[in-house]
């Protein structure tokens, strides 16, 4: 046997434990996780926030939905910052119908922060309640027990983050299944991990923690110069295994609508993967680790093929591999409502891991946006 051979074998064997540790030792922490259905004796008022910035059809569309949650005492913030379309109006006269409804009007676009936390940080801290419920104006509950599920979590009172499920609402054409798929992977990452006891991330559009919390972490003043990063890079900052549940109930997801565009999913991904270089050196070994070792495992079986060596062995490297693959997919598409995408998901993940290297090339050029 040839020494490159054996190099490929040992990178295929090493590849082949580290995925398989991933699979059954962290994802499927999600995949058989089973959430307390048990509610609290009282319900905390809650405070959401929203920030939204030229959104008059999205606010005209979705706030009814989020204002007419069935929860005993909650307001809803609503920043408007700096639009130009109808949105202010359409928020005063809606102020007038539903008094738990709070508008905070920025009229400039002043410069403090860069992207979203400005306006958001203006939301907050008008916010009267100590728990906060973040999403975003283009988002549909999925039920009108959205509030009362997140919030159930901080029964326990060491809970200061809860972090949600924001997911794509399924439509036809590969870029929707391309986009749900991401979202899918992203999220068995997040909520895996905070699992396991190393929360690193939330999504802003449904996501909470407690506004003492932010107040006590100086909010984003850590990173007010990076556009994206109000969700991720903030949790990143906060969030520990003590602090943090999860919250995966079906009628608490946040439902938005998916890119129409392949290169517009693209620019959304690039905002994304931009904050991922500020996170902790623990959390990005871990999931540089993940894409690595997928990397490293399909090359060696590729190579190994090629130079035949042991094939009936590769073979069933594959296939037990894929099969671990399949059995945590499903199940934790199944703890996310979303089983359409399982196989896509199984025959995507190559392409999808090219995909997401040059993208990671290219956000390492990419300046900072705003956010609107």
């Amino acid at each position: 046997m040839s020494l490159v051979a054996i190099i490929f074998l040992c990178l295929l064997g090493i590849s082949f434990v580290i995925q398989m540790i991933y699979y059954w030792l962290v994802f499927a922490k999600l995949a058989f996780y089973k959430p307390s259905e048990k509610k609290p004796e009282k319900y905390p008022p809650v405070s959401v926030v929203i920030s939204a910035r030229n959104e008059y059809h999205n606010l005209k569309q979705y706030l009814p939905k989020i204002l007419m949650q069935k929860y005993p005492d909650f307001e809803v913030v609503v920043v408007n910052h700096a639009s130009d379309d109808e949105s202010l109006d359409y928020l005063k006269e809606m102020q007038g119908i539903y008094p738990h409804l709070k508008v905070v009007n920025i009229e400039r676009d002043l410069n403090f922060f860069k992207g979203k936390k400005f306006p958001l940080s203006m939301g907050i801290k008008s916010a009267k309640n100590d728990i906060l419920l973040l999403t975003d104006a283009d988002c549909e509950p999925a039920s009108e027990n959205w509030i009362s599920g997140m919030v159930r979590n901080y029964r326990n009172e060491n809970i200061e983050v809860v972090l949600g499920y924001g997911p794509y609402k399924k439509e036809s054409g590969l870029t929707n299944k391309i986009v749900r798929y991401d979202t899918f992977l992203v999220a068995m990452q997040y909520l895996s991990f905070a699992l396991a006891g190393y929360p690193y991330m939330g999504v802003g559009r449904n996501l909470s923690y407690r506004r003492s919390l932010f107040f006590r972490n100086k909010g984003f003043t850590s990173h007010y110069t990076i556009a994206s990063g109000d969700d991720d890079l903030f949790i990143n900052k906060v969030a520990v295994k003590k602090n943090t549940a999860i919250e995966i109930s079906h009628e608490t997801f946040m439902y938005s609508q998916a890119k129409q565009g392949f290169g517009e999913w693209v620019t959304q991904k690039l905002r994304h993967l931009s904050t991922g270089k500020y996170y902790g050196l623990k959390i990005k070994t871990l999931l540089g680790l993940y894409s690595f070792s997928q990397l490293i495992f399909y090359t060696s079986l590729i190579v190994l093929l090629v130079l035949w060596v042991f094939p009936w062995y590769l073979l069933g490297a594959f296939l037990f591999r894929f099969y671990s693959q399949f059995v945590v997919h499903k199940f934790v598409l199944k703890r996310l409502n979303d089983g359409g995408i399982l196989l896509f998901s199984l025959v995507w993940e190559i392409i999808h891991l090219i995909i997401l290297f040059f993208i990671t090339f290219m956000s390492v050029f990419r300046k900072n946006r705003t956010w609107k």
